[in-house]
């Protein structure tokens, strides 16, 4: 889908976290180009920030980004002062950051159930939080889309923090769309299945795989054709897309939805 320019208005204000890549990244290009006035990138990797705030081609003043960990509770305070300082107001938001993992039950440590709820879980409830508050203060209403996963709707072996920590996040999302409808603040989901991004390269059957085809592109085709009927992951640009669609006025009715895009793989 090709949406015409211009789909946010004069003095809108966006943020974006997990920014400096994959999906984030592709939300905060989409973003300039559609209008909004001021964008607030959030990242653990305060490079790739860098290099995607220069990237946007917009002035300085424009684009804030804040190295922190969506998980850290303190360093939010400090972002939300700087916002408002920068921009005074605050309109859309997506909730995009996360972390991926794959080990079974018994195998998983706690400590690496309590790093993946920490960015996927905890990350999402702090930053719908602090959405929600300055979206509010602005009484102009605005938007905001999680981005949660298919796996948090289908379960799959290997998947139980993660497919947890992102049904968690759904729900979460549905809670905070009653809660901000009085104020107008539309919340909605989106449910990706395979989308190729970075964060598959931490994984170590990914790595394996990239062994054995000799490339990114034919590992992604290989674990596309195994479980997707349309036989081929998402690009992040194509997600950003339905984020932005789901943050605009075109869909004024629309909160508490969760959008599955997954080239059937749920089915």
């Amino acid at each position: 889908m090709v949406l015409p320019r211009g789909l946010f208005g004069p003095g809108q204000v966006a943020l974006v976290t997990g920014a400096a890549s994959g999906i984030g990244s592709a939300c905060a290009v989409r973003l300039a180009e559609e209008g909004a006035s001021g964008l607030v990138l959030l990242d653990r990797d305060e490079a790739g920030l860098r290099r995607v705030s220069a990237a946007l081609g917009l002035p300085a003043e424009r684009v804030l980004w804040c190295a922190q960990d969506v998980a850290d509770e303190q360093a939010w305070e400090t972002t939300a002062a700087r916002i408002v300082e920068r921009f005074g107001r605050l309109d859309l938001a997506v909730a995009n950051a996360g972390v991926t993992g794959a080990t079974a039950i018994v195998d998983c440590s706690m400590q690496e159930w309590r790093r993946i709820m920490a960015v996927n879980l905890d990350g999402v409830f702090l930053t719908l939080r602090c959405g929600l508050k300055l979206i509010r203060q602005g009484q102009r209403g605005g938007a905001i889309v999680v981005v949660a996963s298919a796996t948090g709707i289908k379960a799959e072996v290997g998947t139980a923090a993660y497919g947890a920590s992102k049904a968690g996040a759904l729900q979460l999302a549905r809670v905070a769309a009653k809660e901000g409808a009085p104020d107008q603040i539309r919340v909605n989901t989106v449910l990706p299945g395979g989308v190729t991004t970075p964060l598959w390269r931490a994984m170590p059957f990914f790595q394996d795989l990239l062994e054995q085809t000799g490339s990114e592109e034919a590992a992604f085709a290989a674990l596309a054709s195994a479980a997707t009927p349309l036989g081929r992951y998402a690009t992040a640009e194509e997600i950003a897309e339905q984020i932005v669609w789901l943050l605009s006025d075109r869909t004024a009715l629309m909160t508490g939805a969760a959008l599955v895009i997954d080239g059937g793989y749920t089915v």
